[in-house]
């Protein structure tokens, strides 16, 4: 296997993908990575993405669902629990999904850190990975602040306010210290 390294894809359904690449890049929590043959033990965290290798000098790839990848010698296991190739999706099938998770997510009012929140939104990037595939990505969705996970206010200038208010008290603080002494 001299200039390759030996990919593996795995889900829960068995061997998905078993190719010796030249190259291939997929997508950690901490973003993309690439790996060549002799690249150094690595472990790292799947979100959903595109994993992309070059087999026979031709540039292929898959979608995945989150799940793990490790790294070792030449070899690269991918553990997951999604997969599809190219062929296997239908856009129209896809596209109806992710109007559904959006729409879902539009109207959750539910816990943010639930697992439901968290099933529409994994519904949402695995849809959005399929169209990305298929090469008719969706155009990219304003998260609301809800989605962001950043709490919950009415009035964020109110808060921006509030912060201008906080600084001018601290610099009052400040100067009348300095003149105490």
């Amino acid at each position: 296997m001299d200039g390759t390294i030996h990919l593996e894809v795995v889900t829960p359904d068995g061997l998905k993908l078993a190719a010796d690449v030249s190259e291939f890049t997929a997508p950690s929590v901490d973003g993309e990575f690439g790996v060549l043959p002799g690249h150094v033990p690595l472990l790292a965290a799947l979100t959903t993405g595109i994993v992309s290798y070059i087999l026979g000098g031709e540039k292929h790839s898959v979608a995945v669902g989150p799940g793990f990848a490790e790294v070792s010698e030449d070899k690269a296991l991918l553990i997951t629990d999604r997969f599809i190739k190219k062929e296997d999706i239908d856009p129209v099938v896809v596209r109806l999904a992710l109007k559904e998770a959006d729409e879902a997510l539009d109207k959750f009012d539910g816990d943010l850190q639930g697992p439901e929140y968290g099933d529409l939104v994994a519904s949402e990037l695995w849809a959005a990975a399929e169209l990305e595939l298929y090469g008719d990505p969706p155009p990219p969705r304003m998260k609301t602040m809800n989605e962001l996970s950043f709490g919950m206010h009415e009035n964020y200038s109110g808060l921006a306010a509030g912060s201008e208010e906080q600084a001018e008290d601290s610099v009052a603080e400040d100067s009348n210290s300095t003149s105490a002494h």
